[in-house]
């Protein structure tokens, strides 16, 4: 897969978002992020981006452990490859082990998972394949998670469905580790 826009360096990110780069790969533990090195190329938005991004993950109000069980269901259910080798790495350090995040791919509604987190992996199915929640879903969800974790929960979905969407489309290759 060849990248569609190729990821930049100090020149192509400005000194700044180089910076930031190489910060959030040594935080993610590979040489480079590909993710922040392709997206810091369009430099103010990536600082935006990256701003927003940080609100609801790592400093949001679901748990680090949710987050990364919301994210890597995202990874899964988009196929997006970059997304949950990024999130396995990251989710590890928060308590999803592989056995768990092979249950979050393949019994997202298994049993052996509290009801509020099959809720949640529910609802992030249902929101990335139609882009809504019906009432008995937002009811469910509801009896688990507060108005502002509901909120944070839609918003974090929407933004690695959305993340899943441009790391496809501009084909980012995957992290060497």
């Amino acid at each position: 897969m060849t990248p569609r826009v190729a990821p930049g360096g100090w020149r192509e990110l400005g000194p700044v978002n180089w910076l930031i780069c190489c910060a959030m790969a040594r935080a993610a533990g590979v040489p480079e992020a590909r993710v922040f090195t392709t997206l810091g190329r369009a430099r103010g938005t990536f600082r935006g981006w990256l701003h927003y991004s940080a609100t609801l993950m790592p400093f949001g109000r679901l748990t680090r452990y949710e987050t990364e069980l919301a994210i890597l269901r995202v990874a899964h259910v988009r196929g997006c490859e970059y997304e949950r080798d990024h999130h396995l790495r990251l989710g590890a350090r928060a308590g999803v082990t592989a056995e768990l995040a092979e249950r979050v791919f393949t019994a997202p509604d298994s049993q052996a998972w509290p009801p509020r987190h099959r809720a949640l992996l529910a609802a992030v199915d249902r929101l990335v394949e139609q882009g809504d929640l019906d009432d008995d879903q937002w009811s469910e969800l509801a009896a688990h998670f507060s108005g502002r974790e509901l909120i944070e929960i839609v918003l974090l979905v929407g933004h690695y469905n959305a993340l899943a969407t441009a790391l496809t489309t501009l084909r980012v290759e995957r992290d060497l580790t």
